[in-house]
Parts: C-alpha cells; structure tokens; sequence
C-alpha cells in the first residue's frame, strides 16, 4: 500500500497536469480563434484579388491591338 507521502506526490502531480492541460485548453482555444480569423482574412483577401483581376482583364480587353511593323 502506497504511503501517503507517496500519495501526496501523485495528488500533486496531478494536480499539475489539470491546470497544465486548462492551460493547453485555453491556449487551443485562443489558437481556433485566430485561425477563423486568419481564415476570414485570407478569403477576403482572395475575394478582392479576384476582383482586381477581373477589373484588369476587363481593362486589357478594351485596350486596342498592336500591329507590329514587321
């Protein structure tokens, strides 16, 4: 049978790992939180580029052709 000092040792061990793993938790927590962020930001981003491109298309289309002299 363990002793109690034994007992201590393991009741306070775990006890470090229930306020490391409420850590780890609230670390995770923070981390989705920016991924969404990023994520949105990214696809917003995406979404502008798309529409500066068409822009841009839209403008070369109406450039007229270049006869070459050769």
């Amino acid at each position: 049978m363990p002793s109690a000092s034994q007992i201590d040792r393991i009741a306070e061990r775990v006890e470090r790992l229930l306020v490391r793993y409420e850590e780890l938790q609230r670390t995770n927590a923070l981390l989705a939180e920016q991924v969404d962020v990023l994520t949105h930001e990214r696809d917003s981003l995406k979404s502008r580029l798309s529409a500066a491109r068409s822009r841009v298309d839209a403008l070369l289309e109406r450039l007229p052709e270049v006869k070459s002299a050769a």
